[in-house]
C-alpha cells in the first residue's frame, strides 16, 4: 500500500512556454524539490551542424523515450510542442509558462552563460540579437514553438496543468 502511494506521488512533469520564459530555472527548481531528473529538449532537438538544424523527432523521440525510462520521476521542459505533445500522455502535470513578452526579453538579456548550449559567454551573447527577435515573434509564428502552439497544447491536456503568467 505504502510503495502504491509513494509511485503515484512520483512527479512527470512537462514545461514549456516561450524562449527565456524561465523554463529551465524553474524545472531545475521542481526537479530538486522533487528529486526528479530534469531533461531539457534542446539537448535532443537538434542535430549537432552548423548551422544548426533540428533532429527528426522520431530520433529525438527515442532519446527522450530513453531518458523517460529511466527516470521514475522527471521533469522535461522546453518549447517544442511537437515533442511535447507525444510526451503529454506520460505525464502528471503540465506547466505553461505564458509569461508577457517584455519578461521573456529581459529575462533573456540577463541570463546566465548555458555552457550546454555555448561554448563560451561571449558566443551566447553574440546570439543574443537574433534570440531577441526569436522571442518577439512568439505571438506571430504558427510553428511549434508558437504561442498557438502552445496554447493548443495547454488546451488539450486532461491532467493537472497550471499557466503561470509571471516569473514570481
Amino acid at each position: 500500500m505504502v510503495y502504491a502511494m509513494c509511485k503515484a506521488n512520483l512527479k512527470k512533469i512537462i514545461i514549456f512556454g516561450n524562449s527565456a520564459s524561465g523554463k529551465s530555472t524553474l524545472a531545475k527548481k521542481l526537479s530538486k524539490q522533487a528529486n526528479a531528473a530534469h531533461l531539457d529538449l534542446d539537448l535532443f532537438a537538434w542535430l549537432p551542424t552548423s548551422p544548426p538544424s533540428r533532429m527528426p523527432i522520431s530520433e529525438s523521440m527515442h532519446k527522450i523515450e530513453d531518458f523517460m525510462s529511466s527516470h521514475q520521476a522527471w521533469v522535461i521542459e522546453g518549447c517544442y510542442a511537437d515533442l511535447l505533445e507525444q510526451i503529454a500522455p506520460r505525464a502528471s502535470e503540465m506547466i505553461f509558462l505564458n509569461l508577457p513578452l517584455s519578461l521573456c526579453l529581459q529575462n533573456a538579456k540577463s541570463r546566465p552563460w548555458e555552457p550546454h548550449k555555448y561554448k563560451t559567454k561571449e558566443a551566447q551573447d553574440a546570439n543574443l540579437a537574433m534570440l531577441c527577435e526569436w522571442i518577439a515573434d512568439y505571438e506571430n509564428r504558427d510553428d511549434a514553438f508558437s504561442k498557438q502552439s502552445h496554447q493548443a497544447l495547454f488546451e488539450s491536456f486532461e491532467g493537472q496543468k497550471t499557466m503561470l503568467v509571471d516569473n514570481q
